[in-house]
């Protein structure tokens, strides 16, 4: 599986994300579950299919970019809303930097990690570790980069991430991914009851960190990504609910930017097995 990543590493960004589009199609044809959960979170959102249907090809461009990003050379990257960024590391108070399930997410934390981390130390991310015995050497070889740290979805993890804002450096999450049951709360999404995370705002809580947002826009014709960063509408809430549903807005507001780059198909309002909804 390495090797493979590997070879597909050399492949220009354009053909793979050419080649990735027609994933992406196919993985939409081939299975009614997927196409009924995608056409009903779009719905969900106030989108008909006809208006985010090019998102069915950013979902397969996102799985064909990845072995470029993890083994390759750089790709271009551009710019915007670099000054919250600078005004945050400069603070030297830690930065929690929130992401949906949108654009490339994987490029953001390794834009990061190569502009800052030289002055401000490394970005940790966290992450589900793999459950298929093939891909975790594949996954904790790409990782293993300079200014690039990894924490687990574990207790271990958290502690790390703790660790790290309070030495003043930055931590990466996709908080609109649904958690593991007890490490949630039930907070409207797109105005549907959604099991949310609430170890974003914990963390933020917790250490007094700033909160950014961040999605990585897909350009055309493998041109590269354009990384998008800004502060919240408002100051994060005091209390933990407030906060939770006040980041899911947040997320909400990034989507809308983009929506046809986002991940309609994510089981976003999947239960944990010991759960029923509210």
């Amino acid at each position: 599986m390495l090797t493979f990543y590997r070879l597909m590493s050399r492949w220009p960004l354009v053909l793979l994300h050419a080649v990735g589009a027609i994933l992406g199609w196919l993985a939409w044809l081939l299975s009614p579950t997927y196409r009924r959960r995608f056409a009903q979170n779009a719905l969900q959102a106030g989108y008909k299919f006809q208006e985010v249907r090019a998102a069915v090809g950013h979902a397969g461009r996102m799985v064909a970019e990845t072995p470029r990003l993890w083994f390759g050379p750089p790709v271009p990257m551009q710019w915007l809303g670099t000054e919250a960024v600078d005004a945050a590391y400069a603070a030297r108070k830690g930065i929690v930097f929130l992401t949906p399930h949108m654009g490339c997410f994987e490029i953001t934390a390794q834009g990061l990690a190569e502009r800052y981390s030289a002055e401000y130390g490394p970005i940790t991310v966290l992450y589900r570790p793999a459950r298929q015995a093939a891909l975790v050497e594949v996954i904790e070889t790409a990782r293993r980069r300079e200014g690039l740290e990894t924490a687990p979805t574990t207790l271990g993890g958290v502690r790390q991430m703790i660790k790290a804002l309070r030495a003043g450096q930055a931590v990466g999450l996709l908080p609109d991914q649904v958690p593991p049951d007890g490490m949630g709360q039930w907070e409207s999404f797109f105005g549907k009851p959604a099991y949310t995370m609430t170890l974003a705002a914990r963390l933020i809580l917790q250490t007094g960190a700033t909160p950014l947002l961040v999605w990585g826009e897909r350009l055309p014709r493998g041109q590269g990504f354009r990384l998008r960063y800004q502060a919240l509408a408002q100051p994060l809430a005091n209390d933990l609910d407030s906060a939770v549903a006040q980041i899911n807005a947040e997320m909400e507001s990034l989507i809308r930017q983009c929506p046809q780059q986002y991940l309609w198909g994510y089981g976003r309002y999947k239960l944990p097995r010991t759960l029923t909804p509210p």
